[in-house]
């Protein structure tokens, strides 16, 4: 991808969002790749979910390593929905903010590393109004030793690298991988969730509550704002386009910075192989068919990294190989509601990521975000 450079975003229109049914990783043909119906709302941006719908996703065709990114921004409200600004890197690193319909004065701080859950993680933040009647400003600011939440300008929030230290994993648990930052709402709150998720979510998902407007649920997002630190001083490598995960272990040091090209010749290729399927159309349009062509996923709906449990009780979420791999070294796909899928049968292409096994010894080509 092309350097990122530190770019706002108004959301007066739709331009530069382009639906995942078309991006392949050409980050001069769109800032944004979506799933799900996002709309143009007096000078600012939908996400909207209706009935039979899994809601709205976008994620950043540009990936951050280390920045400060903050979102103004009205949540959705209502039993059983959930709005979420969060960074996700494709090693399953996350900083969360995330917002439950039922409760209009907190933001949910949230991280994770590696995917790997931990309920200690967590930490409820004060909102000074509704939530969903007025702007609020939201901002991540994410550096290689720190990592503040902040609301309307006053951080509420602090994390340091130096207390993050596992014994037993002999590293950091904490978020130190390019990631691209996503906006959604999702239906926490459907009946066929798992328990744990519908009780975090405030309950079971109303499809005739006040809170919808022309048969949908929404978020609005008046802009983003993002501010590419630059990278950190053990960055492997001379390049100005991408990053490359060189080793498994997903430290910091184990990435270089490249000048790889990272368009897809299909939706069946990854970063191992840029061009699989390209001469294929029908597997292009389409990645339903043979379980081992399909192309992994990015979440934007569970709250968490693995995809799995993230909240007590759960026993399943919206899981692909990719995640769990990453989290676990081994696994298989398992199913589940896609972000901007049909709720009954996915109908929409799952966003894709530029990824392979993070096995091999060079895995995911991502983009470079620097000043």
């Amino acid at each position: 991808m092309p350097v990122c450079q530190s770019k706002s975003y108004d959301f007066s229109s739709l331009e530069g969002i382009q639906a995942n049914t078309e991006y392949l990783g050409d980050a001069t043909e769109a800032d944004w790749s979506s799933s799900g119906e996002p709309a143009e709302y007096q000078d600012s941006l939908l996400l909207t979910m209706s009935q039979g719908t899994v809601g709205t996703l976008l994620a950043s065709t540009h990936y951050v390593w280390y920045g400060k990114i903050g979102a103004r921004m009205k949540t959705s409200a209502g039993a059983g929905v959930v709005t979420a600004f969060i960074l996700l890197s494709d090693t399953k690193d996350e900083i969360d903010f995330e917002f439950v319909g039922t409760d209009l004065l907190t933001a949910q701080s949230n991280f994770y590393s590696l995917g790997i859950t931990n309920y200690d993680n967590g930490e409820n933040l004060t909102i000074s109004s509704d939530s969903m009647a007025n702007y609020h400003d939201y901002e991540i600011d994410w550096s290689p030793d720190q990592l503040t939440w902040s609301i309307d300008g006053k951080v509420l929030r602090t994390l340091k690298k130096s207390d993050t230290f596992n014994e037993t994993s002999n590293r950091y648990s904490y978020p130190q991988s390019p990631a691209r930052v996503q906006l959604s709402l999702w239906p926490a709150g459907l009946p066929s969730n798992p328990e744990g998720t519908i009780n975090w979510a405030g309950g079971e998902i109303s499809w005739d509550s006040p809170y919808m407007t022309n048969n949908y649920y929404y978020a609005q997002f008046d802009s983003v704002d993002i501010k590419c630190y630059d990278a950190p001083s053990d960055a492997k490598g001379n390049g100005k386009k991408t990053y490359k995960l060189t080793d498994k272990a997903a430290n910091e040091g184990d990435f270089e910075i490249t000048d790889d090209p990272t368009v897809l010749g299909s939706f069946l290729a990854t970063g191992l192989n840029m061009d699989e399927g390209k001469q294929d159309e029908s597997a292009s349009a389409s990645v339903s068919g043979d379980a081992s062509k399909t192309a992994n996923t990015v979440p934007g709906m569970t709250g968490a990294g693995n995809g799995v449990d993230n909240h007590a009780g759960d026993t399943s979420a919206t899981v692909t190989q990719s995640q769990q791999t990453q989290a676990a070294g081994t696994g298989s796909a398992a199913t589940g509601f896609v972000q901007g899928g049909s709720s009954g049968a996915s109908n929409i292409q799952p966003e894709t990521v530029l990824s392979g096994s993070l096995f091999a010894v060079v895995v995911a080509i991502v983009g470079l975000c620097i000043l």
